[in-house]
């Protein structure tokens, strides 16, 4: 069976947890003999041999077809500025700077700028046109999305194909903008939706949403869960610590939809109680300078430290530096970093509102906005050795039965129900 997958991200390239889930899929899938071609908007750095044939989107030019072969990738150089979590403010950033770099003569790579799309939606447009070049070039029995700027490369490909589009939904707009939600994103999420033959999301959370918030009917729709690499962190043993000093982490992007200010006021509580204590924040978005702004208002600015963006090896350390681990997300589809946790050796917290919930059933959970809750909890946990030890394993029993493999498993079967139709 052949897939062509269209996605935001793969490694090496990762900035969040889609990278992640996209990686540990197209393994399960690749060690049940699916065959992945995976087609990300751009590709930096240098290929790594994979499972998967990526193909580069960024560099298929709309006229013409000029490519050549780097190892087991297939390169074909125009560039694209579509990155994951993108917005459209940043897409203007990223096309001035580019526009500037070319006019400056800094960079080769970027000289046709002017081929971009005007705004984000335009270049989510010319992608998707791409998205049809490449499909009709690659043979596939299945085509398969991940989230909103890949839908309109998804149906796209279905028109020129003719084949079974799967919409995977790992974040939906009303998870990302608590505020207001944008139209556009909203309107092109439920088109792809309506236009899939089928719809898989990473939780019940979500899948409640898509119905009540869509109009999508239940049975278009299934579950499959995120798993995350068994591996223990191999710096756990050599991170030498102070007993009297213990370590609360927060690890992941620094938006309003991850409760970052959540976490702070829950610190500010714990501190009142234990000015000891330290507390990690490890990420970056677009609320990093209010946060840091509101751990100085709080008087908690010396027992708060800020990492910035982590990755690889550095991600391990966090964890082996830290003592528990908390996630006061306000809205998350699902949370693989409370599993990555799980799997080094601490103990979490985590919000009501996530879809890791549904699989880690044993653990702490508090609702987002209770940071008195989470406080106390917090404390109980730092005070307990016993309990940290009994939060791990028991978690750690709960994902035994959670693997890309299963959740691989669970894919092809919406696969071959589609292709039987």
């Amino acid at each position: 069976m052949k897939v062509l997958m269209f996605g935001w991200e793969f490694p090496p390239v990762i900035s969040g947890g889609l990278g992640t889930a996209c990686f540990g899929l197209t393994r399960g899938l690749a060690q049940e003999g699916v065959d992945i071609t995976f087609v990300v908007p751009r590709v930096t750095g240098k290929a790594k041999k994979s499972h998967v044939r990526l193909i580069d989107a960024s560099s298929i030019k709309l006229s013409g077809d000029h490519a050549d072969t780097m190892e087991d990738v297939r390169i074909r150089p125009v560039d694209s500025f579509l990155i994951p979590y993108m917005t459209e403010e940043s897409y203007m950033e990223a096309l001035e700077k580019a526009a500037r770099d070319s006019k400056n003569g800094k960079s080769k790579k970027v000289a046709s700028w002017e081929l971009y799309g005007p705004d984000l939606y335009s270049e989510v447009l010319r992608y998707s046109q791409i998205a049809g070049v490449i499909a009709k070039q690659e043979s596939c029995s299945v085509i398969h999305t991940h989230d909103w700027m890949t839908i309109p490369a998804g149906i796209e490909a279905k028109n020129q194909t003719g084949k079974p589009l799967v919409a995977h939904i790992h974040s939906l707009e009303s998870d990302r903008s608590m505020v207001r939600l944008n139209e556009r994103i909203y309107g092109i999420e439920r088109l792809g939706m309506m236009e899939a033959d089928h719809i898989i999301a990473v939780s019940h959370y979500t899948k409640r949403k898509i119905v009540d918030q869509y109009g999508i009917p239940e049975e278009k729709i299934s579950v499959v869960h995120n798993a995350a690499p068994h591996f223990e962190s191999r710096h756990k043993d050599h991170i030498m610590k102070d007993p009297s000093r213990k370590f609360v982490l927060f690890l992941g992007r620094i938006t309003a939809q991850k409760g970052p200010d959540y976490f702070l006021e829950a610190a500010r509580k714990v501190l009142s109680r234990n000015p000891d204590i330290h507390f990690i924040m490890a990420g970056s978005g677009d609320m990093m300078g209010q946060v840091k702004e509101k751990a100085a208002r709080l008087e908690i600015e010396n027992n708060v430290h800020f990492t910035g963006f982590l990755r690889g090896a550095d991600v391990e350390k966090i964890y082996a530096m830290s003592d528990l681990y908390v996630m006061p997300s306000v809205s998350d589809p699902f949370g693989i970093t409370a599993l990555e946790a799980i799997m080094c050796g601490v103990p979490v917290i985590i919000s009501s509102q996530s879809g890791v919930s549904e699989v880690l059933q044993t653990c702490p959970k508090v609702d987002f906005w209770n940071t008195g809750a989470l406080a106390d909890r917090i404390m109980e946990i730092l005070e307990n050795d016993a309990l940290r030890e009994e939060i791990v394993g028991s978690c750690r029993e709960e994902m035994k039965n959670v693997n890309w493999k299963i959740a691989a498993e669970k894919i092809i079967d919406v696969y071959q129900r589609l292709l039987m139709i």
